[in-house]
């Protein structure tokens, strides 16, 4: 299965995880040819947990609402380890006038694309991301 779904004391309220996981593979597969095999794996926590892990790893002291870690060893087969804040989530579905669900699932697909080689550090990778997490979207929710 390409991705699996874990709760760390929190709720994400994530439905139908085995076509979310089934898109996520597509996803993968169609940016990275070369890939034979993913295993992503989503923790969905709080804010306090992922801050943990934004100081430990990355030296970060801000709140966010995702921290991707790519932990391939090879170019065949793809490992990533996704946190997501469903704390952050909520609260910038507010701020964004979305949906907790659309805000979720923009989230959940913004991790595998950095794990494709999405970048957002500059306004362009960023309008670029925006762009793919919109499709993705779109593409998720067209049935």
């Amino acid at each position: 299965m390409p991705a699996r779904f874990y709760e760390q004391e929190v709720k994400a309220n994530l439905k139908d995880k085995r076509k979310l996981s089934a898109f996520l593979g597509t996803l993968v597969s169609k940016h990275l040819k070369k890939i034979k095999n993913s295993s992503l794996t989503y923790i969905f926590c709080n804010d306090e947990y992922l801050l943990n892990i934004n100081q430990q790893f990355l030296n970060h002291d801000t709140f966010t609402d995702i921290v991707t870690f790519d932990l391939s060893d090879n170019n065949e087969v793809l490992v990533g380890e996704i946190y997501v804040s469903v704390d952050r989530i909520r609260e910038n579905a507010d701020k964004f006038n979305t949906s907790y669900n659309d805000e979720l699932h923009r989230v959940i697909f913004h991790g595998a694309l950095h794990l494709c080689g999405f970048k957002d550090k500059t306004k362009a990778d960023r309008e670029t991301m925006r762009a793919m997490e919109d499709k993705c979207l779109k593409q998720y929710f067209k049935d």
